[in-house]
């Protein structure tokens, strides 16, 4: 199953995404109301694991007769594909060519760090350029969502807990990531991750460790990968952060981000995010996210144009 969040009336709505366009399951609950177990935000889908997708599924079907009920993706204003994760639990040089091209060893335990909830953004809103940084990178990132509470689960069976997967941008402020040992700063700035706009559940993804990841700016390729060349794969992730965190539903565990980003560029090639730039990350099977980067100034006012984060279905 594949899901998205819209706004609608200002208020946050699920989405299904279907042959026919993204069903509205506010819409259709109102229209089909003696179907029984529908969920009404991501969060309740998560939690009502196998029967709340077949009572979506169920929705879909009786929707079929009616054309109203179905909205083109394009005309969508899209929330976050999970809207409140509980915890933003972020896993640094896990790729290895991406090691190599930083010079640094690969690690021999996952690096774990974290985001704030106030970096959270959505497919085809703007990312801000903090005024305070002038060295802000793209990251094409592999996200995990967690389905279920799990604590100390073996890796065999790590990936049975999972809910499902989106594409994510681990924005990164470069220079204040790099002003301490401690990378939260540069990497917590409001709207920094960028997630979706589709929540891809488990069973739509045959195997999370074997998805080709690309990005481009403004068309060019800079990033272009597959999640085989992680140092640690999915279910060695999930499992290891559980050792020391319990995971909860709705959780996200980004992946780390492959080789070619800008911190990795020579210093006389390195040309860091601007108003006007146009990010694309393609991730298999997980779709397209797009955003817009603008300039903060230190007036509050806003400069710039977009950026945008995509993937392949």
């Amino acid at each position: 199953m594949i899901t998205v969040t819209f706004y609608k009336d200002e208020q946050l709505v699920l989405g299904v995404k279907t042959n026919r366009g993204i069903l509205d399951t506010e819409a259709a609950s109102t229209r089909f109301p003696y179907i029984k177990d529908i969920p009404k935000t991501v969060l309740e889908l998560i939690t009502g694991g196998e029967r709340a997708k077949q009572g979506l599924k169920r929705l879909v079907e009786n929707s079929q007769m009616d054309d109203a009920l179905f909205l083109k993706e394009d005309s969508l204003n899209y929330g976050p594909c999970v809207p409140e994760p509980p915890k933003i639990i972020c896993i640094g040089l896990n790729y290895k060519k991406h090691a190599i091209e930083c010079n640094m060893p690969f690690p021999q335990v996952p690096i774990v760090f974290s985001k704030f909830n106030n970096t959270i953004n959505a497919h085809g809103k703007e990312v801000l350029i903090p005024s305070t940084s002038s060295e802000v990178d793209y990251e094409a990132e592999l996200a995990i969502v967690i389905g279920q509470r799990a604590k100390n689960i073996k890796t065999e069976a790590a990936l049975s807990i999972v809910y499902g997967y989106c594409a994510t941008n681990d924005v990164s402020a470069r220079d204040l990531q790099n002003k301490t040992s401690q990378w939260l700063l540069g990497k917590s700035c409001d709207g920094f991750c960028p997630i979706g706009p589709n929540l891809v559940s488990k069973e739509e993804v045959e195997n999370p460790n074997n998805l080709t990841i690309t990005l481009s700016v403004n068309g060019e390729i800079r990033q272009d990968s597959n999640s085989s060349d992680m140092i640690f794969n999915c279910g060695e992730l999930v499992s290891y952060v559980s050792q020391h965190i319990t995971l909860q539903p709705g959780d996200i565990i980004l992946t780390g981000t492959p080789e070619g980003v800008i911190l990795g560029y020579p210093e006389d090639k390195k040309v860091w995010l601007k108003d006007g730039d146009v990010v694309t990350i393609e991730i298999e099977k997980l779709g397209k996210l797009t955003n817009t980067f603008r300039r903060k100034q230190n007036n509050g006012t806003v400069q710039g144009d977009v950026m945008e984060v995509s993937g392949t279905i």
